[in-house]
């Protein structure tokens, strides 16, 4: 299974990359309310830290981030599985496209934790440059105002007397 197709299955909702049934179903080549009822026959297995059902209003939000419906105008809001959630449904969905699907997906989610801590060390040096650049500019306008006419506007240098050779 590519990574990419699944990389952009997952959605950020509630501050959690999450999954949704509608996409699992798709990947796993089961229908979505096969996925539902096996999940609901298990719900021990699915504490609110590995799956959520969304609100009206996220499934309303969600929806029109999307042009067309992907799922058939389904009335129920779809549940969102984190990456613990996907691990959980291997034992849920027992079978060898399950085991191999859910390698897939935890591959997936373990490449995008990567890329977030790579981005997020990348952007802790920039702000690290830009903090060290910032007092060396702002030394070097120090030194430049200390340089210039002391209580003069810049005006004023124009009207100086200048020094060297005058054409005449």
């Amino acid at each position: 299974m590519e990574l990419q197709i699944i990389q952009q299955k997952i959605h950020e909702i509630r501050g959690l990359r999450v999954m949704l049934d509608f996409d699992l179903a798709e990947l796993y080549g089961v229908e979505t309310r096969v996925l539902k009822q096996a999940v609901k026959r298990s719900l021990e297995r699915f504490p609110p830290d590995f799956m959520f059902e969304l609100t009206p209003q996220e499934f309303k939000n969600l929806r029109s981030q999307f042009v067309i419906s992907s799922w058939g105008g389904s009335r129920y809001p779809p549940f969102a599985f984190t990456e613990h959630g996907v691990a959980m449904l291997s034992g849920v969905l027992n079978s060898p496209k399950s085991i191999e699907t859910n390698i897939s997906i935890i591959r997936a989610f373990i490449a995008l934790r990567h890329y977030a801590l790579t981005y997020s060390e990348l952007s802790q040096k920039i702000a690290e440059v830009e903090a060290k650049f910032d007092s060396e500019i702002a030394d070097i306008h120090e030194a430049l105002r200390q340089l210039g006419p002391a209580g003069e506007n810049p005006d004023a240098w124009e009207n100086r007397t200048r020094i060297g050779f005058k054409k005449e």
